[in-house]
């Protein structure tokens, strides 16, 4: 008897909702802004694995990844809640700490410092010496010029700094700038122009950061949020990251599939390149941490401090509070 009433039950229910098991209503995803410091390319491709693998809907997420913003640095953005996350770098984040402006890195999209001073092998650049008398191709930071005369006073040279003409490309392509003999070294990541000039076939000579052991390693580039999205919203950061994470720990393990991935968000970028560049990140954005993302308290603290004792800031910050693990998973 009590099965009959269950069955009958259960049939009027259909019947009511025209033949349909009414479902749950459906929670709807919290909009999150990202914001991009260039255009995509390898450093995000976790994000366009977590946006295309449902990560981020697995998080009851809806991530929009924007590009280079017009309206100002993405720190500003990020600070004013315009974006809610953005890709910057270590020194960027202690320059807007010391200007007051309350950002903090999140997770280290790159574990340790991945760029160098590239040159066409021809120009002779083997250290930093070298580059007395030539043209470097600046983008307008103020840490490029502390840079390179640093680099210049460890290899014995300083009093020579000087003698670099700076030129200032903005964005103008690498390649460009060298063959049209407009500049003859400029800073670069390996990852990414330094794998393309092996795609290009063009030899480059590429004097790494830390391997000329004179400036401390520092994170290049980082991930954002503003201290009011920490403390009103610290379960969507968390959400946010673990998603995140998912995307590059996705990268790490299969690198060929995240490079498909980002050329779908992206077809306009060279399918050689970003596979290739995406096979030499797989062992860079981790590295030898315990987990992607992980940052180091002296990583902050001994940078900052030469940035410091070299003028490019006004006052040394609380490092402690420039960035955090917490929200990793």
């Amino acid at each position: 008897m009590k099965r009959t009433f269950i069955v009958a039950l259960a049939a009027f229910i259909l019947a009511a909702c025209g033949g349909a098991v009414p479902s749950a209503p459906v929670k709807e995803l919290a909009s999150v802004r990202v914001g991009l410091d260039w255009t995509p390319n390898t450093n995000h491709t976790g994000l366009y694995v977590a946006r295309d693998k449902g990560y981020y809907q697995e998080q009851g997420l809806d991530v929009e990844i924007l590009g280079a913003q017009e309206g100002g640095a993405v720190e500003q953005l990020v600070a004013t809640g315009k974006l809610d996350f953005g890709i910057s770098f270590q020194e960027a984040v202690t320059y807007a700490r010391v200007e007051g402006v309350p950002v903090v890195s999140i997770a280290a999209i790159i574990q340790h410092n991945t760029s160098g001073f590239a040159s066409r092998a021809d120009e002779g650049i083997t250290r930093p010496r070298d580059f007395a008398g030539k043209k470097y191709g600046a983008f307008g930071s103020p840490i490029e010029q502390a840079t390179i005369k640093g680099l210049m006073e460890c290899d014995g040279a300083g009093d020579r700094f000087d003698q670099v003409e700076f030129v200032d490309i903005g964005s103008t392509d690498f390649f460009v700038a060298t063959d049209r003999g407009d500049v003859d070294f400029a800073w670069i990541f390996k990852g990414w122009t330094g794998v393309e000039a092996e795609v290009r076939g063009v030899p480059l000579t590429i004097l790494m950061m830390n391997d000329l052991r004179c400036i401390p390693d520092y994170y290049t580039p980082v991930l954002i949020t503003s201290e009011q999205m920490i403390a009103e919203k610290p379960d969507l950061v968390r959400r946010f990251l673990a998603a995140t994470s998912a995307g590059y720990r996705f990268a790490i393990e299969k690198p060929d599939e995240a490079a498909d991935l980002l050329l779908k968000a992206a077809p306009e970028l060279d399918a050689t390149l970003v596979k290739r560049s995406q096979q030499y990140l797989a062992s860079q954005y981790q590295a030898e941490a315990p987990r992607w993302g992980e940052q180091k308290l002296d990583v902050w603290r001994d940078y900052a401090q030469w940035m410091t004792d070299h003028g490019l800031i006004a006052r040394m910050i609380e490092p402690e509070k420039a960035f955090t693990n917490e929200f990793l998973p």
